[in-house]
């Protein structure tokens, strides 16, 4: 069961980019609207068709946008760390949304009416740059990311997931193990190839000293090869 949690966190200090941009009576109608919900581990937040209401962040945990492919598999097209923005998009383009997501680990993420945003959007010269920027971004990820999974090879792909997942949510204590824990499915989902290549290529980066694995734990060993087996695709 989803919990409302509005007391509990600080908002001028979890939306900071964005608090600081907004006018008293702003912050003021941020607070009263939003709404702070906790999802556990697999739990959906939206749903691919669905139509657009919230502006999304991730306040806490891991999240995953995936998109639902042929014979039933999964796409994952980005993974949510704190404090990101998600689920806008479709709004803004006014279409239903044509991902889905869910709580790759308990996950608390705040929510604030689209409706709510435009309103801010249309009279707050500094917010609207704010989320020209992140569109921009995003699309400029996007963009890139289509061409790596379609220009690399498999071994390549794979080294890139590993990269972007320690850039994303960093090491443990150790310094080497990739602090999330990814089943190989979910790892060749993001890799954009089957589960069994997946595996193969993560034997062969065992074999060749660049990573070691302890069930869903990784760790990378040779950093400097992985990046270059990325590069070079």
């Amino acid at each position: 069961m989803l919990k409302r949690k509005k007391d509990i966190i600080d908002l001028s200090s979890t939306l900071s980019d964005i608090w600081r941009m907004l006018s008293e009576a702003e912050r003021e109608l941020l607070r009263k609207d939003a709404r702070i919900m906790n999802f556990k581990k697999n739990e959906m937040i939206y749903f691919e068709d669905e139509q657009p209401k919230d502006l999304m962040c991730l306040f806490k945990g891991k999240v995953k946008i995936f998109k639902s492919g042929v014979g039933g598999r999964s796409q994952i097209i980005r993974m949510i760390r704190p404090v990101q923005y998600f689920g806008y998009r479709a709004y803004f383009a006014k279409e239903q949304f044509v991902t889905s997501a869910s709580a790759f680990e308990a996950s608390t993420v705040c929510f604030i009416s689209m409706e709510i945003i435009e309103e801010f959007l249309r009279k707050n010269g500094n917010f609207a740059m704010f989320f020209i920027e992140l569109l921009s971004t995003d699309l400029g990820i996007a963009d890139q990311r289509v061409v790596n999974l379609t220009q690399k090879h498999i071994r390549g792909r794979l080294a890139e997931s590993l990269i972007f997942l320690k850039e994303s949510y960093g090491l443990e204590e150790d310094g080497a193990t990739i602090n999330i824990y990814l089943a190989r499915e979910d790892l060749a989902n993001l890799s954009n190839m089957t589960t069994s290549n997946a595996i193969r290529t993560l034997s062969t980066f065992v074999d060749e000293h660049i990573i070691t694995i302890d069930g869903r734990k990784i760790k990378i060993i040779d950093e400097e090869k992985l990046r270059k087996i990325s590069r070079i695709g």
